[in-house]
């Protein structure tokens, strides 16, 4: 509108020169016509040229940017639980009492080879002297060793007999079950045995423990056992 009105004012200016000429006005209104004139055109460079500068900076602002919103995500905080306290029981161990084990008794030594028997592989029995050995090859391999034998009306004979069976474990049917370990029978009921070496027994040679397991390993069915009175 403002650049419109000022053209306005010009086309009016210009009129009004011609009027002037044509009425031979003096040469104030010449003056005063020619200044307006000049203000005229002064307007209009400035509108025309307020008009470019504004569209130039309209063409070389940038649109305003977006606005930008940031989302910030917080990661959930994971709230461990503190480690239970750990508790040390110190138990005390009580040592068990050692049993010492006794010794076996050692091996009778052997003799000098003399026995009153006659064979040279078996089992030598002296009555009398209350002992008896194990013979190999005309030697003793063990012995002497201490016996008790039959009582009286229950005597273990003299004479040469051989072993006729065993029995590791054996019980005396005729005695009310009787145990007689290592049982090495040589003459119908009568055997080795592990018994009392202060009791005399009902035919049989009672021997020590260590000494009946020997003459149970190291008399063989058939072995000769020589009972001397």
């Amino acid at each position: 509108m403002t650049v419109k009105s000022n053209l306005h004012s010009i086309t009016h200016v210009i009129l009004c020169v011609d009027i002037g000429r044509a009425m031979g006005a003096d040469m104030r209104v010449k003056r005063l016509i020619l200044g307006v004139t000049v203000a005229g055109s002064a307007v209009l460079l400035t509108a025309c040229g307020g008009g470019a500068v504004a569209s130039q900076n309209k063409a070389t602002n940038p649109p305003s940017p977006a606005p930008t919103t940031t989302t910030t995500t917080v990661d959930p905080t994971t709230t461990t639980p503190p480690a239970p306290e750990t508790t040390t029981t110190t138990s005390k161990t009580t040592p068990k009492p050692t049993t010492s084990k006794p010794k076996p008794k050692p091996a009778p030594p052997p003799s000098d080879g003399t026995t009153p028997c006659t064979i040279s592989d078996g089992a030598c029995i002296d009555l009398s002297a209350n002992k008896s050995w194990l013979l190999s090859g005309g030697k003793v391999v063990y012995g002497p060793v201490g016996i008790t034998s039959g009582r009286p009306g229950f005597r273990t004979p003299p004479g040469m007999f051989h072993v006729q069976w065993k029995d590791i474990d054996h019980k005396s049917k005729e005695f009310n079950n009787a145990p007689m370990p290592y049982s090495v029978f040589f003459n119908g009921g009568m055997a080795f045995h592990a018994g009392s070496l202060s009791v005399p027994s009902h035919g049989c040679i009672h021997l020590s423990t260590a000494a009946a397991k020997m003459y149970y390993n190291s008399l063989a069915v058939g072995a000769a056992v020589q009972v001397v009175p």
